[in-house]
């Protein structure tokens, strides 16, 4: 009988480091094809309930501005945890200008954030998008000549990331996309929200 439960214990740990190895193996995937000079991971700022901004908003003023509640500032902080946990160790992190944008790519605790303006939005005036991903291409085909092996991380609009990838993807998820050398997309991964 402890023989018995001795192997049935054994065998149990030895399936779960099978298991957790296969996890691992999986989730280093993201972490490595970061450190390529041919991938870019954009995510969509974490949860800010509501659609666009109260009319007037200002960019300087966050109270005017749709903003991360209390679960979206969890999210944003609970999904820098999840990266490092795949083994994304350091970053460049850059922004859209818009507070909940800012605030998400704080919260993912890489170190300083940039504001670039390629991730702005541009869901007050739509016939913009064209031009804006044309800039965003330029962008990152610019950084990722230059980053080294560090991970190059955009936090934007669900506008920015749908003319980027054709796809419309929720609060706080993230597309692994994998570029040319002039930044255009050749194809994406998504990766919903962690949490």
């Amino acid at each position: 009988m402890i023989q018995r439960l001795t192997n049935c214990c054994l065998k149990l740990v030895l399936l779960g480091m099978v298991m957790t190895g296969s996890f691992q193996a999986t989730a280093s995937e993201l972490s490595d094809l970061l450190k390529t000079s041919d991938h870019v991971l954009l995510m969509r700022h974490a949860l800010a309930p509501g659609v666009g901004d109260p009319a007037g908003y200002k960019l300087q003023d966050c109270k005017s501005q749709r903003n991360l509640d209390a679960k979206g500032r969890e999210q944003a902080q609970k999904t820098g945890q999840w990266l490092k946990a795949q083994g994304v160790g350091s970053a460049l992190v850059y922004s859209s200008a818009w507070c909940r944008c800012k605030e998400t790519a704080e919260k993912l605790a890489f170190g300083p954030t940039v504001l670039e303006a390629s991730l702005n939005s541009f869901f007050d005036d739509m016939r913009q998008g064209p031009q804006s991903n044309l800039n965003l291409q330029k962008f990152i085909g610019s950084q990722l000549k230059t980053k080294g092996d560090k991970a190059l991380i955009l936090v934007t609009h669900h506008v920015n990331i749908a003319e980027f990838t054709g796809e419309n993807i929720g609060s706080g998820d993230m597309v692994l996309a994998k570029v040319n050398a002039a930044g255009k997309m050749v194809s994406f991964k998504i990766y919903p929200s962690p949490y």
